[in-house]
């Protein structure tokens, strides 16, 4: 299987030098011990480099990353071709032939006026070719294997509610929610490691319809959570010359609370409850006194 080669002087040199690493004569051994299967754990790690090269914001480490990126690509390609499977060739025209087919207000005679009729358009269009290509429950078992649990169980969510398995309103969701903590309290206290896993999974799984019903991303939510974490201990490491294991739980949540004010990340007062929220069930702090029982990172 031999494609017609690139015709980007610079995408015809990386080719070239894959091309030249996977060779038996004078190729790298490393390249060559490498499969379609041991290179995933580098696909992936070079996917969320790129994403965090872009969130930084930094174009030199943008474009240092995507390279990588594009690596992943052409080594995946040259070893399918190896295989005889598919070229790096099949792979753009493939994409092409979809942005083609998935934009005929751009390349065909469909009219659009608005954004969100290029969505309904595109989603229509996408749904015609998952009917034809897998089912339902094809489709949800792919999130479920290929994608981190927060974006699988976000996806997966909103195409079961597509689908009519919803709630009439969001006070169900709080309710189910309910449902399922105490469940996991009951499972914590009198059943085995198997079945608190699988109640402290249900659980998640609530909050992450909970977050679909608000139009929240939890992916994003839990990554800024971590970053604000991150960011105190950075101040509070930076305000003593003590490990911090050596600090009282009382002087720990005076640091803790200086890094907040420092960093402006205090709690604000919500104008309003949440529907379907009870009242009276909001989180109380616990004071220093009582012992520093961790960060708040919320609050």
């Amino acid at each position: 299987m031999e494609p017609n080669p690139p015709s980007n002087p610079s995408l015809v040199q990386l080719v070239a030098i894959v091309r030249q690493l996977r060779s038996p004569e004078g190729g790298c051994p490393w390249d060559l011990a490498q499969t379609s299967q041991t290179l995933i754990p580098y696909l992936l790690e070079e996917a969320y480099e790129v994403a965090d090269a872009l969130r930084q914001g930094e174009p030199q480490a943008i474009a240092d990353e995507l390279g990588d990126l594009l690596l992943q690509v052409v080594l995946q390609s040259q070893i399918a071709q190896e295989q005889g499977q598919f070229t790096l060739q099949d792979v753009a025209d493939q994409i092409s032939a979809k942005l083609v087919r998935r934009h005929p207000h751009v390349f065909g005679d469909c009219q659009v006026e608005t954004l969100d009729q290029v969505r309904q358009n595109w989603e229509a269009i996408k749904a015609e070719e998952n009917q034809a290509q897998k089912g339902l429950i094809a489709k949800l078992e792919q999130y479920n294997r290929s994608l981190p649990p927060l974006v699988a169980s976000l996806k997966i969510s909103r195409m079961v509610a597509a689908h009519g398995l919803e709630w009439q309103d969001v006070a169900g969701v709080w309710d189910k929610f309910r449902e399922e903590l105490e469940e996991f309290h009951q499972a914590l206290a009198a059943e085995d490691h198997a079945a608190q896993t699988a109640e402290l999974g249900d659980l998640l799984f609530t909050l992450v319809n909970l977050a679909r019903w608000y139009d929240l991303d939890p992916s994003a939510a839990l990554q800024g959570t971590q970053k604000r974490l991150i960011q105190r201990l950075s101040k509070i490491e930076a305000a003593t010359s003590r490990p911090l294991a050596e600090h009282s739980p009382a002087e720990l949540e005076a640091l803790w609370q200086q890094a907040k004010q420092e960093l402006g990340q205090g709690r604000q007062p919500p104008a309003e409850e949440p529907q379907g929220l009870e009242g009276g069930d909001q989180a109380k702090t616990q004071s220093p006194e009582a012992g520093w029982s961790g960060p708040q990172v919320q609050g």
